[in-house]
């Protein structure tokens, strides 16, 4: 068995990935690609991954792209260890549901925060014709660098994205109620933890927590999330963006 998975610290999708390999007690080699310096677009690595972005997993010479394609290869490659896909097929159903929601609403919702509030500053120190030829680059974000722009995203979006944001949570909130949780589908984490698992911690990092106010159900999701031995490995030194990026660490400082 060989499994090399190249990632970025910092992406959401690849810390999806880590997890389910950590959880698992799966070694693997880590390539680590800086995405702003846009390592994602070598041609070396587009042969893999033509998209253009992170995680792909290469096992044994198989090359698989997309987090949840991933995940789930995983899940069917290496039974042994935790599992996180339900034997029961109706339950199979419901968590595939969630993750279909989770990457059709509350994953994209969160790159407006993240851009506007973390990586902004650098996109703006480019001069205009490097983040046109930048944005041109992205085989799968370049409509959405071209929205954002150098002077970020306007309030508007970042008003329906963080719309987006809250709807999520409260969807979230139900299902754990339906469950009787203290996860999505019960007692045990699924993949449909593991799917938004990176998007809450990326709304807590950004200080957008407030959003499950009032919510403990979501609040103890986290805390339960969190204490998966596979959670510490997974987000190592410089995963979250509060340790990369100075500026959203004042901010948090002087609230």
């Amino acid at each position: 068995m060989a499994l090399t998975l190249y990632n970025a610290p910092q992406s959401t999708c690849s810390q999806r990935v880590r997890f389910v390999l950590n959880a698992k007690g799966l070694p693997f080699a880590e390539r680590r690609l800086d995405l702003l310096a846009g390592d994602q677009l070598a041609p070396d690595y587009l042969a893999l991954n033509p998209n253009g972005v992170v995680p792909t997993l290469v096992h044994d010479g198989a090359v698989v792209i997309d987090s949840s394609v991933i995940m789930e290869y995983v899940e069917e490659v290496f039974p042994e260890g935790p599992r996180f896909v339900p034997q029961d097929p109706a339950a199979r159903a419901s968590m595939r549901s969630l993750m279909r929601f989770v990457d059709e609403v509350p994953a994209p919702a969160i790159r407006v925060p993240t851009y506007n509030l973390a990586f902004l500053p650098h996109f703006q120190a480019m001069s205009e014709a490097a983040f046109l030829a930048m944005a041109e680059s992205k085989p799968l974000r370049r409509e959405f660098l071209l929205a954002m722009g150098r002077t970020g995203f306007p309030e508007s979006e970042m008003a329906a994205a963080l719309g987006r944001l809250g709807r999520a949570v409260v969807r979230l909130d139900e299902t754990i109620a339906a469950s009787g949780g203290p996860f999505l589908l019960g007692a045990a984490p699924t993949l449909a933890d593991i799917t938004v698992m990176p998007v809450i911690v990326r709304m807590a990092d950004l200080r957008l927590d407030h959003l499950w106010d009032g919510r403990p159900a979501v609040a103890a999701w986290l805390e339960a999330i969190r204490a998966q031995p596979a959670f510490v490995p997974t987000y190592y030194s410089g995963s979250l963006l509060t340790e990369q990026y100075p500026h959203l660490r004042e901010q948090h400082a002087a609230c």
